[in-house]
């Protein structure tokens, strides 16, 4: 029945990939401010993740790590050393925080469906991407889904 684990500034630097997985029940997960590389896999139950303050690479991300993630709410990875944003993102979710990263670039699918136009993704109404190398004034055809245009740099 444990439903929330908050390991927050105790300097772990390695959790087994299963470490979380037979934990059904689980929904909020805290790694802030430890020395992470990889992200464990994550329980389908988790609604919010704050691995914030680590040093998680993209390749310490899995492909498709969140896809499946049906209840996921809150993304927070800002503080660590992302090269791209993880996709794909569940539609469940509502705040992305991936500030103070080294993001550089996305793809037109990274938050919209560019072959449905009439999808709105009314859920994802916070996206921090301020403190990334990322202009996002380049990539146009990436928000017309959102109810919000994303936190950063449009010059």
């Amino acid at each position: 029945k444990l439903k929330r684990i908050d390991l927050t500034s105790n300097s772990i630097s390695w959790v087994d990939p299963d470490a979380f997985h037979l934990l059904p029940r689980l929904q909020e997960l805290i790694l802030l401010g430890n020395k992470l590389t990889a992200l464990p896999e994550l329980p389908l139950s988790i609604v919010r993740l704050d691995a914030c303050l680590n040093r998680i690479p993209s390749a310490g991300v899995r492909p498709e790590a969140f896809q499946d993630l049906t209840q996921l709410q809150f993304l927070h990875l800002s503080d660590n050393k992302l090269d791209y944003i993880p996709v794909p993102l569940p539609q469940s979710l509502r705040s992305l925080h991936l500030q103070n990263n080294n993001i550089h670039t996305m793809h037109e699918d990274t938050f919209c469906n560019s072959r449905d136009h009439s999808h709105i993704r009314r859920a994802l109404e916070d996206i921090r991407l301020d403190g990334n190398p990322i202009n996002l004034s380049l990539f146009p055809d990436a928000y017309f889904c959102l109810p919000r245009l994303p936190t950063g740099r449009f010059h």
